[in-house]
Order: C-alpha cells, then structure tokens, then sequence
C-alpha cells in the first residue's frame, strides 16, 4: 500500500431484508464509518415457502453489489469482503447465487457465515460498541436471530433461531398471536438459556433499533442516540405493550419513525417480550454495533479490541484540539482532592474530563461553553452510556464558564440527579480554577494544591511563579467553594 493512499476497509452485510455497505476510515479502537448505504432487498421473503431467495431481490442485489463493489475499489477500501447470512445460506440457490455474484466481481471474497459465525461477529461488535458488556446478545435479522452468551471469558453457546422478521411473518401469516407461539416454542428451545437469567440483555440489528426510535420519539427522551439507550424490565414491557397494540398510522405520526420498519415492529416488539419473559433480565440495552463493526476488529483491528474506546477517544481529541498531551495527568492528581470517597466508575469519568478539559481551546470563546458541551455529548464512539454522556458534557461546559441555567445543557438536567449534577459542576470549576492559575501549563499547576483543613477549602501557592492571587483565580476559588458550601482562603508557602 502506498504511503500516501488512506487506509480504508469495507464490508458489505447481505441479508435476509436489506444489503449494506460501510466504508472504514483508518484503523482505531472506535470504528469510523465514512461511508454507509443500505437497500432494502427483501431476498427472504417467501423463503419459507419456495425455499428460494427472492427473485426480484436477487435481481436488484446484483445491481446493488456492482454499485458497492465499484464504490469501495473507487475509496480503495482493503480489505473488502461481502457476507451472506440467514437467506443466503439456507436457500436453495444460496449456492448459485453467490457464484454468480463471485463470477460478476472476480477476486471480491465472498463468504456465506453460519448462524454460529453471525452470533460470533455479532457479540464482537457489541464488545467494541460496549467494553464489558456480559449477558445475552440477540441480534435479529430478516431471516434468523441469533443468540450468545457473553461473558468477561469469552463468548458462548451461539444458537440461531428462525425468528427474523421477514421469515417470522412468513411462517405465521402475518398473525401475530401465531408467530409468538412459534416464538416461544424455538425460544423455549434453547437450552442454555437459563444459564443468562437475571443477566443484561443487549438488543443488536435494524428492528431492535426501531423499537428504540419509536420509544424515543414517542417519551420525548433528551438524548436522540439508540447506542446504549437502557430500559428496565417494567418500561421494555410497557414499550412492548404499545407497539404491539399500535396501527402503523399512529406510529407514523411520530417524529422520525422508521417507515420502512414499522411492518416490522409488533413482531419485533414480540420476540422482544417473549426473550424478557424467558431470561428475566435486569436491563435492556440497545446496541448500534454489531456484524459489521464485529467483522472489523476480527479482520481490521484485532489486536486492539482489549483498549478502551473512551480513551482512545479522549486521548485522540485531547491530542488534536487541547494544547497538551502532559497536562492532563496533571490535573488528574490535582482534582485528587475533590472526592476521596469516589467510585472507580467515578473516578475514571474524572479522569476522562481531565483529558477533555481543553478541547475548546481553539474555539471561539463566546460559543466554546456550548461546543465543547455539544461535542461531549454526541461524540461518535462506542463505550459511553447516556449518563456518563450528559455528566462529561456538562463538567466541560462548567469548565469554559456556562452559566448553570443555560437552556442547552437542558439534557444533562434531564438525565443526571442532583448528586451527579453537582459532581460535574463542582469538577467543572475545579478544572476552571487550574486553567485559571496555569494557563494551561502543566509546571504552573505543580506549584500549586487544593487541600480541606477542617471545613475550609484551602489554595496553597508554594511557588514563586505562582504566587500572585489574580481576580480570576479568586472568583475561581470562590465559585468551586460555593459549589461545595464550604468557605475558602489561600495559603503562600513558598519552597525554597
């Protein structure tokens, strides 16, 4: 490969109900699509009965994956792969098929996985989009759904199951009451899974993402993102309940319903219901992430799927918008004092703001507050949770001075308690303080410490470099003391 050329990956996923095409940029912990085309087939439909693919289909993928084909070797996209789920491999001409496709685009591997392989790709993709994540993983397609256990170990017991979308409505008629007998009937099959009650249940693929459009639109929720939206038991079952009841003509009355999914939803919204009433989960979360971003860290990125996404991404922006690379573990012992009592989870948040905490430096000062919160709270990378989202956001507009009343940070209201809300405001000054007295330079800041002696806040100067009580730091040190209801002094104690 040229030194010059970008390095670029693709996949194409070829299912039972739609065909898409994502384009990788580079190659990172967080997966970067620049390009990503979908184009609804329908190759599943009537497998059930014919045991063919669909003929219109197979006919409009051929032109579909010439197009993509054209558009990867045209981004000069390496490695670039096309596979083939459900419909492929179990229809009769599955077989054909691809070996017409193989004949039309000579040298483009082509590769039909097994459900197991899907269930695999799958639970990958969940461990990039969700470092940790341990329960069951279902991902339902047109034509199967797949399940595996997944644990800090590794991955478990795949099993696919003839319950996609397309396929379910096939084999019920379209009767809802007889595809959740059928349902229950190859759920309550699987033996295994009794071994993940009571564990996360992760939702992977396009109808699962609908319900979690359809459910934010429909509560009016802050936060338009379906990666790591969570529900408990009692609102997936609510949810469940209403859509299963619901006309299509109500649903498409909300405001970015996926159309071309709501055929899809009561069925969707069942499976749903009947996997919860099998594993009684603690939690639902939804996952973007799932084949494609699995197939990218097995055959981009593999040895890199043990990092953090959220440090990497951190450590990226701190890296391309702050002024220095060293500061940030600077400031991570300085903010040591604020919470000595602090979680791990708690902890690591504050670590990932110290590393964000200037990434508005080259922004313009009268909108940086509000960029640098927008920035946080939709950035695109896997690993955070909606929470830890608003609470980031809102501790870095504090930082570029936001006025706590500002209607932008109305999300983070909405998402955060009162105890977290006040965290991230009193992390947020505290970082104010530290750039007000070091300009952002790190050997300033060792010059300088917050301790608690009794119940007051003390700023001791043990420099002469920064032994000068500035306005600005003084009003620093006096927000961050009323954030924390505790009086505030200074104390020189020069070394030396």
């Amino acid at each position: 490969m040229e030194a010059d050329q970008p390095c670029r990956s693709a996949v194409v996923d070829l299912g039972s109900n739609s065909v898409r095409l994502v384009v990788f940029e580079g190659r990172s912990r967080n997966p970067l699509p620049i390009f990503n085309e979908k184009a609804v087939l329908r190759l599943g439909r009537g497998l059930t009965e014919t045991g063919k693919l669909n003929e219109e289909g197979v006919e409009m993928a051929k032109e579909v994956l010439s197009r993509f084909h054209a558009i990867a070797r045209a981004m000069k996209a390496d490695p670039f792969e096309i596979l083939a789920t459900a419909a492929v491999r179990d229809a009769s001409n599955g077989p054909a098929f691809v070996q017409t496709l193989r004949e039309s685009m000579p040298g483009v591997p082509i590769r039909i996985l097994s459900g197991k392989e899907e269930a695999d790709h799958s639970a990958i993709g969940v461990m990039c989009g969700i470092p940790g994540a341990s329960g069951l993983v279902a991902d339902v397609g047109g034509g199967s759904l797949e399940l595996i256990h997944l644990t800090p170990q590794g991955r478990h017991d795949a099993t696919t199951l003839p319950l996609g979308m397309i396929r379910l409505a096939d084999r019920s008629g379209r009767d809802l009451d007889k595809a959740k007998t059928l349902a229950d009937k190859d759920i309550g099959g699987v033996e295994w899974l009794p071994k993940v009650k009571g564990s996360t249940l992760y939702l992977v693929g396009g109808a699962f993402r609908a319900l979690a459009r359809l459910q934010i639109a429909r509560t009016q929720y802050p936060l338009n993102i379906v990666h790591y939206y969570t529900m408990d038991v009692q609102e997936a079952r609510e949810m469940t309940g209403w859509l299963q009841n619901s006309s299509r003509r109500s649903l498409e009355r909300l405001p970015g319903a996926p159309r071309k999914r709501l055929d899809d939803t009561p069925f969707a919204a069942m499976v749903l219901r009947r996997l919860m009433k099998k594993v009684q989960p603690d939690k639902i979360v939804f996952c973007v992430d799932g084949l494609r971003e699995g197939w990218y860290m097995l055959n981009v990125a593999p040895d890199i799927l043990a990092q953090n996404p959220m440090d990497v991404v951190a450590r990226e922006m701190c890296a391309r918008f702050g002024r220095s690379n060293s500061l940030p573990y600077a400031l991570m012992q300085w903010t040591d004092f604020l919470r000595p009592e602090e979680t791990a989870e708690e902890k690591y948040l504050r670590h990932l703001a110290c590393y964000l905490s200037d990434i508005g430096s080259h922004d313009h000062p009268e909108y940086r507050a509000e960029q640098t919160y927008w920035r946080i709270l939709r950035v695109q990378s896997g690993g955070f949770d909606h929470p830890s989202r608003a609470w980031l956001a809102l501790a870095l507009a504090v930082r570029y001075a936001a006025d706590q009343q500002a209607p932008f940070l109305a999300t983070s209201r909405a998402l955060l308690s009162d105890q977290d809300w006040k965290s991230a405001v009193v992390l947020g000054l505290a970082l104010r303080l530290a750039y007000s007295l070091s300009g952002g330079a790190g050997r300033l800041l060792e010059g300088t410490s917050l301790e608690w002696e009794e119940d007051a806040l003390v700023l001791i100067l043990t420099s002469a470099r920064v032994a000068v009580k500035g306005e600005s730091v003084r009003r620093g040190l006096e927000r961050l003391g009323q954030a924390l209801g505790v009086a505030t002094r200074f104390e020189i104690e020069l070394l030396g």
